[in-house]
């Protein structure tokens, strides 16, 4: 690693994973280093103006104030840096991420869905399509809602909380939320962006070395937040390979969850006898409760 950039690690910067993540980092590094030069700079001349202007050097106020240009100088350098960090690197390498994403077959489709408090990853089987989905559909056993009666979908995978990639392939990953705003955030990939209700908004990355990674929820989103995590395996293409043929046959044999077994004593599922029934059912739906005879015997 250049010696530069050692601040990056200093503060905690995670090992770079992805193929665009050493231009980010580069970014980093220059921003770490003019904030350093600037708390340095500008604590040095807070001291200059204690010890310069103390009272028993000047015990009268100077109304005149400053003289010399030279604050405006530094000033005006200041904004020229971070004009040239915004406009130069920051704005370009935005640019090349949201409009140079992969075509076609060279990239793996992913879809990331966020809910309190775990990320569920939908991903295409072999035929490369997306069932459809229906909220009405949402079970334990069926988490995204897919459409069992649509083709498209009988080879889907739905994995919860570890997303498998394989090296040296771009991912595109679209992200949606079921609740509140999420933040999908890989800190080894330099890549993270918000998961918005009602909304599929897409990212990408390369992954250049395989290994296990973090993914967490950049967002704060409720009380569960610091649980919300989830894990992205980057692996060879044979072993990629291995896990979705893995995860296939999973599939295959899952079944939806037994039912719950309530405890001995407890009423049957429905109204409880005695209660008042839901608004719009007949009065006499509730077989528990007695109906009493009105006052005229009628």
């Amino acid at each position: 690693m250049n010696s530069l950039a050692l601040i990056n690690e200093f503060l905690g910067q995670p090992p770079n994973a992805s193929e665009h993540g050493y231009q980010i980092d580069h970014i980093l590094e220059f921003a770490h280093w003019f904030m350093a030069a600037l708390f340095v700079g500008w604590s040095a001349f807070f001291i200059f103006v204690l010890i310069r202007f103390h009272k028993s050097r000047h015990p009268k106020a100077d109304h005149y104030g400053v003289r010399s240009g030279i604050s405006t100088h530094l000033e005006f350098s200041c904004v020229l840096i971070e004009a040239v960090l915004l406009i130069g690197f920051a704005i370009p390498l935005w640019a090349k991420r949201v409009n140079e994403f992969p075509t076609g077959q060279e990239a793996v489709l992913v879809h990331v869905v966020g809910q309190q408090f775990n990320w569920t990853f939908h991903m295409p089987g072999p035929d490369g399509q997306f069932g459809k989905r229906n909220i009405d559909l949402v079970t334990n056993s069926n988490p995204l809602g897919i459409d069992p009666n649509d083709p498209s979908g009988k080879d889907d995978l739905v994995v919860l909380g570890e997303l498998h990639v394989p090296v040296n392939k771009p991912v595109i990953i679209e992200l949606s939320s079921k609740d509140v705003i999420h933040n999908f955030d890989i800190p080894h990939m330099r890549i993270a962006a918000d998961a918005i209700p009602g909304s599929l908004i897409p990212m990408w990355f390369k992954p250049i070395k395989t290994g296990t990674y973090e993914v967490v929820c950049g967002q704060l989103c409720g009380l569960g937040h610091y649980g919300m995590k989830g894990t992205l395996v980057v692996d060879s293409p044979a072993d990629y390979q291995a896990w979705l043929k893995e995860r296939a046959e999973l599939a295959g044999t899952q079944s939806a969850p037994p039912a719950t077994q309530r405890p001995p004593g407890e009423p049957p599922v429905g109204p409880t006898p005695g209660t008042v029934p839901p608004p719009g059912a007949p009065k006499n739906a509730n077989p528990g409760a007695k109906i009493s005879p009105s006052p005229s015997g009628q």
